[in-house]
């Protein structure tokens, strides 16, 4: 008889209470992967620099981070694409928002405007999936090596798990749970 694992990948609000999460997950190795991050793990942010992610629908273009390509190629009512954000290494000043910019058409790819859900597909899910096997393969392998020990709890501030529900952000933190199991 096969004993299956109970070691999983969860992931969970930044802002629940550690206490709350060791009384749920007692033995689980928490990780947090949102910029805020002090260690290493903080490269697993869509927002940090780790450069030469190539753009989808650009060809030869590259950016620094996938926040940079998810914010660079929103499109606005009067406004393209801003490759500004492309280059930026700081982490910070790369939300372009409706509240600023009016109303968000959508996202550029190949010369035509994505909506929403068929820009996280073919934009920000690809991108995203290069910046772990490319630049972050490393971390990537140690999480993956916890989990089949312990559960491991990753820390996002978005906790959407579904591409297809466009009422929240998608979780960054699921894409590594779902990379790491194959899923994408």
């Amino acid at each position: 008889r096969i004993k299956r694992s109970t070691h999983m990948i969860v992931v969970k609000n930044k802002k629940c209470s550690i206490a709350n999460i060791k009384k749920e997950y007692p033995d689980a190795i928490i990780i947090d992967v949102t910029s805020k991050a002090t260690d290493d793990f903080v490269k697993l942010s869509p927002f940090y620099p780790v450069g030469g992610i190539p753009v989808p629908g650009k060809e030869g273009m590259t950016s620094m981070s996938v926040e940079g390509i998810w914010q660079g190629l929103k499109m606005f009512h009067g406004e393209g694409t801003d490759s500004t954000c492309f280059r930026n290494k700081t982490m910070k000043g790369l939300k372009r928002t409706c509240r600023t910019h009016g109303q968000c058409l959508g996202h550029s790819y190949n010369g035509q405007v994505l909506g929403y859900i068929e820009a996280r597909k073919l934009i920000y899910v690809p991108s995203y999936k290069w910046m772990l096997e490319n630049k972050c393969a490393d971390l990537v392998k140690k999480i993956k090596v916890m989990s089949q020990t312990k559960t491991v709890v990753l820390l996002d501030y978005d906790t959407n798990e579904d591409i297809e529900n466009a009422s929240k952000p998608l979780s960054h933190a699921s894409l590594i749970k779902n990379y790491i199991l194959g899923n994408i």
